[in-house]
């Protein structure tokens, strides 16, 4: 599987926070915001919401001197099995979080040896998961998941993989013809969330964005029921603003 070479932004919005991350480790006694800015060469307007972020997250805290050190989650991440199971958990109350501020079930879904495969996911009474009713390994053209995990692969990537997995007709408004799926996935512009519109069910409506880390594809959705599709657009906004810690937490 190859990738497309286009980054998002928030993979770009993880790479300085990776670099304000190791500045700051250097610094035991804790380290400006200045002096974060000439070590990384970040701006200091760049900066300032990063560090925010960065807080807010708990991976850096500020002492009474107003200099940055390492924060409480950076320190309980550990090593080996107690780190992956750190950031599993840190992940998923960052995914809990974003639900319940984008008022929908929210997933992460990675493209795994060729299939698509939901890795974690946080719903609730009042924000349930979609109904699985096809496997999402066989719909990747119907579901805003597998279209924008789709979108992320090359040609040849996505034509290996509906090789395998045909374009079934799962409601009136799927995308059946490759050549049309194909061009609407390179129309797609990278720093706008995917949409399924009752593509994949009828009475769902579904965003995701991109979540490319390293060589692995990946994304984070939401779902709504239709009742709720005239908040389709601002939560898939919210989404792709809060992107960047989902992607970080994958990161470290």
């Amino acid at each position: 599987m190859t990738l497309k070479p286009e980054p998002t932004a928030p993979f770009h919005s993880v790479q300085y926070a990776l670099r304000v991350l190791e500045a700051v480790s250097e610094h035991g006694d804790g380290v400006t915001d200045a002096q974060i800015s000439r070590e990384t060469g970040l701006p200091v307007g760049h900066l300032t919401p990063l560090l925010l972020t960065l807080r807010r997250e708990g991976y850096v805290e500020q002492i009474t001197d107003g200099a940055y050190v390492t924060g409480s989650s950076l320190l309980l991440l550990g090593s080996g099995a107690a780190r992956r199971q750190a950031l599993e958990t840190r992940l998923q109350q960052s995914l809990a979080q974003l639900r319940d501020s984008v008022g929908a079930a929210v997933y992460i879904s990675r493209y795994v040896d060729g299939e698509i495969r939901v890795t974690q996911y946080a719903d609730g009474p009042r924000t349930p998961a979609v109904n699985e009713w096809v496997d999402f390994r066989s719909s990747a053209h119907a579901s805003a998941v597998g279209k924008c995990l789709l979108a992320q692969l090359d040609r040849n990537g996505r034509r290996d993989h509906l090789s395998r997995h045909k374009t079934a007709r799962l409601t009136s408004r799927t995308i059946t013809n490759e050549k049309v799926l194909f061009s609407k996935l390179d129309s797609q512009p990278a720093t706008v969330p995917v949409l399924d519109l009752q593509e994949y069910a009828v009475g769902t409506v579904c965003a995701a964005v991109p979540l490319t880390a390293g060589s692995s594809a990946g994304c984070l959705a939401l779902s709504l029921p239709i009742e709720d599709a005239h908040r389709l657009r601002t939560a898939a906004e919210t989404l792709n603003r809060r992107a960047a810690p989902v992607l970080l937490s994958l990161a470290l």
